[in-house]
């Protein structure tokens, strides 16, 4: 018989291991919360759950309200050949979790064998020979109904905290992919409305359109703004190469939507790659693509993010941060308007007009040998260079007020305007992280506000950097800094992977719910490592 001692101790340890679960039920839910676009949901699919709940495959099926076919909004490992397919709810796979108040296991083995029909987007996991699946009715949103999908070579990895996690993530993840599929409609009606305005009025652009409007939420009345809004209608009809450049924070992507919506292409989607939150391994296959089996891992043709951009625009962000090896590979696709995918053996015809930016002096990073000059002087065709908000000091309060109209009607607070000593301030104020910094200031002061009026701003500390070459004696770290950064040389050196045997976590002999649950109180978010 066990003693009152050890029975206490069972039960502290069975707290313990539940909070543990409830810390990674939040840490999930934030990572989940975090993802606004589909390549977003794809990283933490991959990066979070994969390695939490050891799955082979992860689909996410969802059937419209009152609707008798259901879609698969994602599938991990063929996440091109589902979209926009649909299938019967009553096909005895989705209807079946559908019924079930509890994880519906699947044989698929014996399905196959009793001559069930597996929808097409099975087939590849039956070819895989996954074993098992198991199926999971997720809550019900806005009367959209889902089931989560997932499989395993050996089931048995699915264990009973596996679930209640699962259960714990499940209305964040249907809120998630709602939300998603809102953006991308959005997305979609925007183009439509675009390409109805460019066909209706089969205009040339309008020198005078950004400057009488607050095209894309670019507002500035400095003589300033109005040389690079000047720039910009001069430029964007053209197919030429447009390199953007400015101080972290001072709008060049917008300036980049603005390019490409004053073009002849504007109907098209325009393309996006940040060349700084690409791993070095994958930014090769992302920019141009790659072969089934052209490494290991390669289990399908991906087309690039050139290949996208066929007759439409790509925006080569933080161009600065491309490694050298891939600069040479760049330039050659800029010259000959030809890529080749990694493991193909024919060149592919790519036309696609370039905007590239970067907040580096990229004359500089050439004269230090980290930047190509052929490739500069190839991106360096049509330079646009964005002023920091110091400097154009008569655009502060425009923009201050252009800030508090949009975040008030979206907090849902009547905000009328700045006191005098705020607006003198904003004005004192050295802005280094140029309009973000700002639209973040308005923002947080709005949220803080109790009267009609704005009449306190609390500004941000300016960081001084430590120079390689010297030192700054009078400033000691904090124990959290300190923390914060070995923390993230350890993310970097494991390739941003948290748990498993080569995981952050292992090196630092730490729980991988523990170190989920620091990099929240420390900040540290997957787009820094």
């Amino acid at each position: 018989m066990e003693k009152p001692a050890d029975q206490t101790a069972i039960m502290l340890n069975r707290l313990q291991e539940r909070e543990k679960e409830q810390m990674l039920v939040l840490s999930i839910c934030k990572w989940l919360s975090e993802a606004l676009t589909k390549e977003e949901f794809h990283t933490v699919v991959n990066d979070v759950l994969k390695e939490q709940f050891l799955f082979e495959d992860f689909i996410f099926a969802f059937a419209e309200e009152n609707q008798t076919s259901y879609e698969i909004f994602y599938q991990l490992s063929d996440q091109k050949n589902t979209e926009n397919k649909t299938y019967i709810i009553n096909d005895g796979f989705f209807d079946v979790c559908l019924d079930s108040a509890d994880s519906v296991i699947f044989d698929l083995k014996s399905l196959t064998e009793k001559k069930n029909k597996l929808p097409d987007y099975l087939h590849s996991i039956k070819n895989k020979n996954f074993k098992n699946g198991i199926g999971i009715c997720l809550p019900s949103i806005k009367g959209n109904q889902s089931v989560l999908f997932l499989f395993f070579k050996n089931a048995v990895t699915f264990t009973r905290e596996s679930n209640r996690i699962i259960r714990g993530i499940a209305s964040q993840l249907c809120i998630t992919v709602r939300n998603i599929k809102l953006s991308e409609e959005y997305e979609s009606n925007l183009r439509e409305l675009q390409f109805l305005k460019n066909n209706l009025s089969e205009r040339k652009p309008d020198p005078k359109l950004i400057k009488e409007e607050n095209f894309l939420e670019i507002v500035g009345n400095s003589q300033v703004m109005q040389k690079v809004f000047e720039l910009v209608n001069q430029v964007a009809p053209s197919q030429s190469t447009v390199l953007i450049l400015g101080e972290t924070g001072t709008g060049k992507e917008l300036i980049a939507n603005a390019i490409h919506h004053l073009s002849s292409v504007s109907n098209e989607k325009m393309i996006k790659v940040n060349c700084a939150s690409i791993p070095e391994s994958l930014i090769e296959s992302e920019l141009f693509g790659h072969e089934k089996g052209a490494f290991t891992g390669a289990t399908d043709l991906k087309i690039g993010k050139f290949e996208l951009a066929k007759n439409s625009t790509i925006f080569l962000d933080e161009i600065g941060e491309l490694p050298l090896e891939l600069q040479g590979k760049l330039l050659r696709v800029l010259q000959e308007k030809e890529i080749e995918r990694i493991g193909g053996q024919n060149a592919i015809k790519v036309n696609a007009r370039v905007i590239a930016a970067t907040n580096k002096v990229l004359e500089k990073e050439v004269a230090e040998g980290h930047f190509r000059s052929d490739l500069f002087y190839r991106l360096n065709v049509f330079p646009i260079s964005l002023p920091a908000l110091r400097e154009r000091p008569e655009d502060i309060e425009v923009l201050g007020n252009f800030f508090l109209e949009k975040h008030s009607q979206k907090i849902g607070k009547k905000i009328k305007g700045f006191s005098k000593k705020v607006l003198k301030s904003m004005a004192a104020n050295p802005w280094p992280g140029n309009v973000r910094e700002l639209e973040n200031m308005v923002e947080r002061s709005i949220l803080f506000a109790k009267d009609e009026i704005i009449k306190e701003m609390t500004f941000s500390k300016v960081f001084i950097t430590e120079s390689q070459s010297t030192e700054n004696e009078l400033y000691t770290k904090t124990l959290q800094e300190v923390e914060a950064e070995h923390i993230l040389k350890v993310l970097k050196k494991c390739n941003g992977r948290i748990s498993g045997p080569q995981g952050a976590a292992v090196l630092l002999d730490l729980p991988p719910t523990t170190l989920i649950s620091k990099m929240q109180k420390l900040g540290i978010k997957k787009k820094y490592f």
